[in-house]
Formats: C-alpha cells, structure tokens, sequence
C-alpha cells in the first residue's frame, strides 16, 4: 500500500446512492409512478448503452446523452409521460453520497491524490461532486479516454493523465467487474461492498470475487489501511 501514490475510484453506486435519488425523483416528476422500478429499469439500460460505443458501434458520446435516450426507453416500456424528460435526467448529477464516502475521501486525500475514474462525463462528475461534497482532487475517466469502463483505455488514461504508472494507481469499487478489469491493466484494486446498492434484494457484488490488493468494509477503513 505505501507504493500507492493515487486511488481512483467508481462512482455510481460505490461513492454515491443512486437508487434512492434516481427513484424519489421519478415518482416527483410522474406521480403515481413505481419510482424505485423505472429507477432500476433506467438503469438495466445503462450497461448496453455503452457496449454499442464500446464495441464500435457508435462515436463515444458523453454518459448523460446515454442517460437521456435511456429514459426514452424506459418511459416508452411503463407506458409513461414525463413533462420535463431533461430535468429528471440530471437527476444524476444530484446523488446522495453513502455515510462513509466523504469522510472516507478527506482522510485518502490528505495522503494520496484521488480522482473519480467513471463512465460519467467531466461535466456529470463534477456537478455531482458539488452536490455531494465529493472532495476530488480532479476528474478522470470516460471522457479523458473517449470509451466507457471496463475498457482498459479508460483505467489507463486516467493513469497516463496523473503521469503515474498502473501500479502506482488503485481502482476501488464496490464491483468486482470493475475490478477485475482494472487489475488486468496493471492498476491495484480495493473492494469496498455496497450491499443495498441495487435495493434489499441485491444478489450480486456482496462479497470480493479476486485477489484484490485490499478489501475494506468502508471508506473510512479503507483509508486507516493506507500508510
């Protein structure tokens, strides 16, 4: 751990709540709405959105386009209205952080660089991270890369924008996905559960799934295992 000179990290879901936000907001917007079951649909979206750029099936397009047409979908599936589509979308910007992110990321930063490295653009990062309090020391990952995670490009731009190698960066995340993809490219990893991410009946990511360099059950512990 003492040859770890920056972490970065996922965001949705590992730093913040998503589901909470993203549902409440659905059913302000469309009342009498399922909020908590347009929010996961919204988000079941999320991963074949970006295998079309990924794969090369379109241009690399910010997440928050992503987000919107998703919506489309979603809202075209329930059968629903919505008066301001574009509103509901930044509902994305407006995240709640879990108890232990903010105090978790002040400690880290007061020893390591951090840096968010997620599939949110630039602009989505850093509007969040002022709605949250996320004390980033810069933003880094899609859009430096112009790809989407688990693309090795975007760990490792995110590397190549701090002028640090991959084994001097951590990728913590509460998805072994993300991980093992970010291992593979050289980085170290640290996993740090986030068991209600998907609602109480989350079944997936509870417990590590590789050798990950370290393993915390929160922010805060996590930052008491750096030297």
């Amino acid at each position: 751990m003492s040859q770890i000179d920056a972490l970065i990290f996922d965001v949705f879901g590992t730093c913040v709540d998503w589901l909470t936000p993203v549902a409440a907001e659905v059913a302000s917007a469309i009342p009498g709405t399922d909020g908590m079951a347009v929010a996961l649909a919204w988000r079941a979206e999320y991963d074949p959105a970006m295998r079309r750029v990924r794969d090369g099936g379109r241009g690399y397009v910010p997440l928050e386009v992503l987000h919107r047409e998703n919506l489309d979908r979603v809202l075209d599936r329930f059968d629903l209205n919505c008066a301001d589509p574009d509103t509901l979308t930044n509902a994305w910007e407006r995240l709640t952080p879990w108890p232990d992110t903010v105090p978790g990321l002040t400690a880290m930063r007061a020893r390591r660089i951090i840096a968010p490295c997620s599939n949110g653009s630039i602009a989505l990062m850093t509007r969040l991270a002022r709605h949250a309090g996320l004390p980033w020391d810069c933003i880094l990952g899609a859009e430096i890369a112009q790809d989407y995670k688990p693309k090795a490009q975007v760990y490792l731009a995110s590397c190549a924008a701090l002028r640090l190698p991959p084994e001097r960066v951590m990728m913590v995340a509460a998805h072994n996905g993300d991980l093992h993809a970010a291992g593979d490219a050289g980085l170290r990893t640290a996993f740090v559960p986030r068991p209600t991410e998907y609602g109480p009946d989350q079944a997936d990511d509870l417990e590590p799934t590789g050798d990950w360099d370290a393993v915390a059950p929160d922010f805060v512990t996590l930052s008491e295992m750096l030297p």
